[in-house]
């Protein structure tokens, strides 16, 4: 963040100041008191189960300057009306000063994580780059990323998701994207927008935001996403694999579970080995060689740098081995196309090292009224490719009919670990289910529960 004053700062939020104006801020803010450090100041955000007006002291002894809230405390504040507004017209000033800054924003129905850890790779290696450490891809999120930059960044990487039509347009008024990437339309939070129309439409808005010298990245895999090139007057490059798409992957091929594909460019071809999980991971890593030729990068770095890349953030495709057991924890978060391409990850794993092949999954949430539907295909498409034990916990809705997988319904993750015991050396386990569900748990104790066997065994 570039240093500025309490007062500063007071003036900027048209806040109540209750500290010294002179005091220094030079680090981001952070709303987790544990987080504090020297030079950062505190948000103090009322969540439904905890007040941060509780933990400004905390935040004061590690460090925090001061802390922004919204009534007058016991300790330095800056007194707001509203703190997550206050904490975007600060971004939004940063946003202003820093005019060598390129700043790429990223949305999607899904991907947008992933894609973030590739490109901060890439990006890493030209110059200083910041992206969120998690999916900070709202109203908080968004400004808490830029307040990271100062005048040494040359990228920042955001992440922008909505939940409602204007969320993202509203984020681009902050961050003043000069790279926008919409990777694909899809059904996750179809049942607050109501149909994938209004999804594109919501997603659109980044493509709109952009002025004429800024650079549209458009995926290829539905039918909404390569239209938004008409919303844009400026440069407009598309990625998938079809022949005839400015940025694409050819003669794509799974190699234990990861991507190889030749990345085609107008620079020429080059040969790309993710070490990333999945099929669907090729679109992400295109997206990045995307980002890539529109700043003129060599196709060699980025062909180099996507081989070498590795997903950071938690529970997503992540794989644990233990002794002969591989566990393929994607825990963090489910719509009906990661959840299909997760499981045709692992049954590629269980073919490859010839165990069976084992699929806890969960509920996948906001579907609205196409989630009965989109469960039950969901089931079908187990079937079909060949998973052997397909474990559902709580969630009838991807009831199956008769066929070669051993299909087990449950009620709870509680319910769920009485099967760890049943699953063989060789095997291969995916834990897989909308964020709310609390996966990480079931893969935590299958994890440990290896550790255990392992331990024991001659």
């Amino acid at each position: 963040m570039i240093t500025l004053t309490a007062g500063e700062i007071a003036l900027l939020v048209g806040g109540d100041i209750h500290c010294d104006k002179d005091l220094l801020i030079s680090k981001a803010p952070v709303f987790d008191s544990r987080l504090a450090t020297p030079g950062s100041f505190f948000l103090a955000l009322r969540g439904e189960n905890r007040d941060g007006h509780d933990f400004v002291a905390q935040a004061y002894r590690l460090g925090s300057v001061f802390s922004l809230t919204t009534h007058v405390i016991d300790g330095p504040c800056i007194v707001v009306k509203d703190v997550i507004e206050a904490i975007s017209i600060i971004a939004a000033f940063i946003r202003n000063q820093l005019k060598n800054l390129t700043v790429i924003g990223i949305t999607g129905s899904q991907g947008k994580t992933s894609t973030k850890d590739l490109l901060a790779h890439m990006l890493g290696a030209v110059g200083p780059t910041v992206a969120p450490p998690e999916s900070y891809n709202n109203d908080l999120g968004v400004p808490i990323t830029l307040l990271e930059c100062d005048e040494r960044t040359r990228f920042c990487i955001l992440e922008m998701g909505a939940r409602h039509m204007g969320d993202i347009a509203r984020l681009c008024e902050i961050a003043r994207p000069n790279i926008g990437v919409v990777l694909t339309v899809g059904t996750a939070h179809l049942g607050e927008f109501g149909s994938r129309e209004a999804i594109a439409k919501t997603k659109s808005e980044l493509i709109q935001s952009l002025g004429e010298t800024g650079i549209a990245i458009l995926g290829t895999y539905d039918e909404f996403t390569p239209g938004m090139a008409t919303l844009h007057k400026g440069e407009v490059l598309t990625f998938g694999e079809k022949s005839n798409i400015d940025i694409r992957g050819a003669d794509v091929e799974i190699r234990e579970g990861r991507p190889h594909f030749d990345l085609v460019t107008k620079a020429g071809r080059d040969a790309v080995g993710l070490r990333v999980i999945g099929a669907h991971q090729v679109a992400n890593a295109l997206a990045v060689a995307a980002v890539g030729t529109a700043l003129s990068l060599p196709i060699e770095l980025i062909a180099s740098s996507l081989s070498t890349a590795e997903i950071s953030s938690r529970w997503r495709m992540e794989l644990v081995e233990v002794g002969g057991f591989l566990l393929i924890n994607d825990a963090y978060n489910a719509n009906p196309a990661s959840m299909e391409a997760a499981l045709r990850s692992l049954v590629l794993f269980a073919q490859e090292r010839g165990g069976e092949s084992w699929a806890f999954i969960g509920k996948m949430h906001e579907l609205g009224e196409s989630g009965p539907t989109a469960s039950g295909d969901i089931g079908i498409i187990a079937q079909a490719i060949g998973i052997d034990h397909l474990v559902v916990i709580n969630a009838p809705e991807y009831g199956v009919g008769d066929g070669p997988m051993q299909f087990h319904h449950i009620g709870s993750i509680a319910q769920a670990k009485q099967f760890i015991d049943h699953i063989a050396p060789g095997d291969v386990v995916l834990v897989k289910a909308s964020r709310a569900e609390g996966f990480e748990v079931l893969a935590k104790e299958i994890e440990n529960r290896w550790i255990e066997h392992e331990a024991v065994t001659p």
